[in-house]
């Protein structure tokens, strides 16, 4: 975990210009349920130091579902990343008094943090965001930055360490539903008990949707070739399926022979 990594790299002790500085930092809270969330949310920390354009970034983010804390300064920005895991850190350079921008991205890597880091700078020229990018900052807005790019670059970065995952294949036809990552069948319900080769057979038409397979093709479904193999076992699974659709109050009708050919599902 993150906040373990950093524990004694900054501490709520920190003095800057002679004096104490009290860390700033707010959750901002999720947005009601109506508002639409992005197709990836994460948990993000957000480093700024002008209090009312804080907010007003702070408010856009969480309004996209993301979970927001903000930090007004350095010394907030380290206990913040202490004390908890970010998915992302958006981290101005110009933070006034007390660690900067560069210094807290340089403690961050220090300290082993794999987190990505957006930076945001206002500062002319390519100096800084050279500095920023080999403090280990990731990438760089230039401000003023407007509400919709930031919103936009926060979304793109997380679509990036954090890809959605394919959605789970769930095959139907009818009244059959076959789950291939749990390794279920059923009918109306019903559970099938299917040998391997079964499921895979009955896999394999129910992803043609309805469009002829040669036993052969079948075959290949279940081990990958058809090499000194005889076509002929997939009449047996075929044989064996429709018995089991009987017996679970199925219609073992659903798959149609096609004479000479193979077999198909019924409806395709």
């Amino acid at each position: 975990m993150l906040g373990s990594r950093w524990a004694g790299v900054a501490g709520r002790g920190e003095v800057a210009c002679g004096a104490r500085v009290r860390p700033s930092v707010g959750v901002v809270p999720a947005p009601d349920a109506d508002v639409p969330a992005a197709p990836q949310i994460g948990d993000l920390l957000l480093v700024e130091d002008d209090d009312e354009l804080r907010e007003v970034m702070a408010g856009a983010l969480a309004a996209d579902g993301h979970r927001v804390v903000q930090a007004a300064d350095g010394v907030a920005a380290l206990d913040a990343l202490a004390e908890r895991p970010f998915d992302l850190l958006v981290l101005d350079l110009a933070l006034g008094a007390g660690p900067d921008g560069i210094e807290v991205c340089r403690r961050l890597r220090r300290a082993g943090a794999s987190l990505h880091v957006l930076v945001l700078t206002a500062r002319d020229g390519e100096g800084h965001v050279v500095m920023a990018l080999e403090a280990g900052a990731d990438d760089y807005v230039t401000k003023p930055v407007g509400v919709a790019e930031l919103r936009s670059r926060v979304r793109a970065v997380l679509r990036r360490i954090r890809p959605a995952q394919p959605a789970r294949e769930v095959l139907r036809h009818g009244a059959l539903v076959l789950d291939p990552a749990a390794r279920t069948a059923a009918t109306g319900g019903t559970p099938l008990a299917l040998t391997h080769s079964e499921f895979e057979v009955l896999r394999a038409l129910l992803r043609a949707g309805g469009r002829l397979l040669s036993r052969r093709e079948l075959l290949r479904a279940i081990f990958g070739d058809d090499a000194y193999r005889d076509p002929r076992a997939i009449d047996v699974h075929v044989h064996h399926i429709r018995e089991k659709l009987l017996v679970a109050a199925g219609d073992p009708d659903a798959i149609v022979t096609v004479r000479g050919s193979g077999y198909r599902l019924r409806g395709g």
